[in-house]
């Protein structure tokens, strides 16, 4: 019927593309360059029995299992993900609590932040970040009418995730506590938090970070590394002043594909926390930015499709979406910033094309849902213009 009174009209397409084609890109780019990264330090390592396509073969793996997992999370209502998000993230809790735990918890690096299943590690923390996003709406949307209240309607989550920060402090993950803190402190402000009570939080925030740097003497040295790697490239800056070197010789267009000298066992974390310096080194700032813009067009298109399903009047989804794209936007920024030199070093990966099966897993679903609230409201519009 709408197509014989505006034959000229653009029928409106099933889902996002470029959100999907965004994704694609990054994955596709991720397990290119994951398997660049990890070359020599799969050769030289006994625990990979020297086979150079180690971690090329496991992160195709857990690749094909985010992409299956993010398939099934589409098929998911927006209503069922709102009626579970409590139980989720109790879970969630949960899982954090018995990673603490004797025995249970698989220590790397002196941090105690993966659950071994076996065949494979789990990150609780990762899938963390989405139950938060979940929760987090589903609270700001249940007590909207409070939210100008302190007592009533800030100081329960407040207390939930100062317990959820304690738990992720004594892994300890602080890479975590920021992420999960910004997302959400972003989505109580989206929901209608107090602008006194955010610039407040805000503040306590700024002091409570310093307090726990200071406290630290761990913290203190990746700070202090951080604001002049140099005085030290044996010690405190050896990471960032070989990621440093790898953004300078990659220059415009970079050395080539494979080329990087620094992931010759020079820089530490190549295929997980430092990719993008292999990929500043290999693809130059070309490849840089184009990875920055896919990052950005997907932070863009989240906040789009959350505007959209607040023009639909549907509060939760839309939380849930600009949640999603916080998520992407401070962890791919914070990370970013590590890898170039101008945040602190933190254990943070780049979304979506790091090494490491959990992260991966989490990305593919929470665009999973991110396109699944897409899909929903494009129905709910086509029922409006029919």
């Amino acid at each position: 019927m709408l197509r014989a009174i505006s034959p000229g009209r653009t029928p409106l397409a099933e889902y996002d593309s470029g959100v999907l084609w965004a994704a694609l890109l990054l994955l596709t780019l991720g397990i290119v360059m994951v398997y660049s990264a990890s070359i020599a330090m799969a050769e030289a390592s006994k625990f990979t029995a020297g086979r150079p396509a180690y971690f090329l073969q496991r992160h195709a793996i857990f690749l094909a299992a985010s992409v299956l997992g993010g398939m099934l999370a589409f098929q998911v209502p927006v209503r069922l993900w709102q009626q579970t998000a409590p139980l989720l993230f109790a879970l969630g809790v949960v899982l954090l609590v018995v990673l603490l735990l004797p025995g249970f918890g698989r220590e790397i690096n002196g941090a105690r932040r993966w659950l071994s299943l076996g065949i494979a590690n789990l990150q609780p923390s990762e899938f963390m970040k989405l139950f938060v996003i979940l929760y987090s709406a589903d609270y700001t949307v249940r007590k909207l009418a409070l939210m100008h209240s302190f007592r009533r309607g800030l100081l329960p989550i407040f207390g939930v995730m100062l317990v959820v920060g304690w738990l992720l402090l004594r892994e300890p993950d602080f890479g975590a506590f920021v992420v999960i803190t910004a997302i959400a402190t972003g989505i109580l402000f989206l929901g209608g938090m107090n602008a006194r009570w955010f610039a407040g939080l805000v503040v306590m925030m700024a002091a409570g970070f310093a307090g726990l740097v200071l406290s630290s003497p761990y913290r203190m040295q990746r700070i202090f590394g951080f604001m002049d790697p140099w005085s030290d490239p044996f010690g405190r800056g050896y990471q960032l002043s070989h990621a440093l070197i790898a953004f300078g010789r990659g220059e415009w267009f970079g050395v080539g594909l494979g080329g990087s000298v620094e992931k010759l066992l020079y820089l530490p974390e190549a295929h997980t926390d430092f990719l993008l310096a292999v990929i500043a080194e290999e693809l130059g700032f070309a490849g840089v930015i184009a990875v920055i813009a896919l990052f950005l067009w997907l932070v863009m298109r989240a906040f789009a499709i959350g505007r959209q399903a607040v023009a639909l009047e549907r509060p939760y989804p839309a939380l849930v979406a600009q949640g999603i794209g916080l998520w992407l936007g401070v962890q791919a920024f914070i990370n970013m910033g590590v890898n170039m030199g101008v945040l602190p070093t933190k254990g943070l990966t780049l979304p979506l094309m790091s090494f490491g099966g959990s992260g991966l897993l989490a990305n593919c679903v929470a665009l999973a849902v991110l396109m699944r609230i897409d899909w929903e409201n494009r129905q709910l519009m086509r029922g409006a213009h029919a």
